[in-house]
């Protein structure tokens, strides 16, 4: 109980940066193209995490409870979350080209029902509860995100490419860390890992300007280093202690902060109808989370009776 609650935490920390950086991305992709853009900042995920490793490693290993890291593993599957990593990014980046911001918002979160659908797939089955959180944030994000009529494009098949592979980076993440996978160290080869892919597409489709880099800086700084290296982190060791699918119900919070952040800072309208698909969207997060104790006090005062 107290791992899934410190699980659930990290999560929603995770979301609430994810959610308060759109403000930052929105002004950085003023300047830069999007591989570039995208390049950098998950080249400086990846270094600013390289320090705070090794610090917390050489902590660890004073502890008479050090267990070594299982090298192969973690580098396996930091290499698969960055190429998962990259895909979704770049189907994101190019499919909100042709489409609106309401609805590749609305796609993404679609995520949300996919990565359920793939653990069904792979055997693993979900309770009525989980279903009715999942079709909950659905209507909420709908709510939240959509205007007017709604129709699918070539942007929209690309966005939801991009929320498939959202749900296959959160079910590799899971795999690998049930194998024994370091967390941190993960993380920071995910970044150099979708880095890498991300700079040489940068250097065959775009062309980066220095002084366009240098206007961008605090936007990609901040997201290099919040964004990136701490939430994709916090993600990996939050995910540790909590069930994929409730984990990306609690992680689709991000639209949420997203569009109270938006509204917050940058004095933009909130509507009755985005505020109820708020208001959804956290009630599905909250019975996904308060439902699991009643079961186990319930069996706990059959065994007493």
């Amino acid at each position: 109980m107290i791992k899934n609650l410190k699980g659930s935490i990290i999560l929603l920390i995770t979301a609430l940066i994810w959610g308060t950086s759109f403000v930052a991305q929105s002004e950085g992709m003023k300047h830069i193209q999007p591989f570039t853009y995208n390049a950098i900042r998950t080249l400086i995920g990846g270094i600013v995490l390289v320090p705070v490793i090794l610090i917390f490693k050489t902590i660890a290993k004073r502890s008479p409870d050090y267990q070594r890291v299982n090298v192969k593993i973690t580098l396996i599957g930091g290499i698969f979350c960055g190429i998962a990593l990259f895909i979704a990014s770049s189907f994101q980046q190019v499919g909100i080209v042709y489409t609106t911001a309401g609805k590749s918002g609305f796609i993404t979160a679609l995520y949300v029902i996919i990565v359920p659908l793939i653990e069904l797939l792979l055997g693993r089955k979900q309770g009525r509860k989980i279903w009715l959180c999942v079709i909950m944030a659905i209507a909420g994000f709908y709510l939240l995100c959509i205007n007017g009529d709604f129709s699918i494009n070539f942007g929209d098949a690309l966005t939801l490419a991009c929320a498939v592979f959202f749900a296959v980076h959160i079910i590799v993440i899971d795999r690998f860390l049930e194998r024994g996978a370091d967390g941190m160290v993960m993380a920071c080869v995910q970044f150099f890992a979708a880095g890498l892919i991300m700079t040489v597409c940068m250097l065959l489709f775009e062309t980066p300007r220095l002084n366009k880099i240098y206007i961008a800086g605090f936007s990609i700084l901040y997201a290099g280093v919040m964004s990136s290296s701490v939430a994709y982190t916090m993600q990996i060791i939050g995910q540790r202690y909590t069930a994929p699918t409730i984990a990306t119900l609690i992680m689709s919070l991000e639209s949420v902060f997203a569009v109270l952040s938006g509204w917050l800072i940058l004095g933009e309208q909130l509507s009755l109808k985005e505020l109820s698909g708020c208001c959804l969207v956290f009630a599905a997060v909250i019975i996904s989370q308060v439902s699991l104790p009643e079961r186990k006090n319930k069996s706990i005062i059959k065994k007493e009776e």
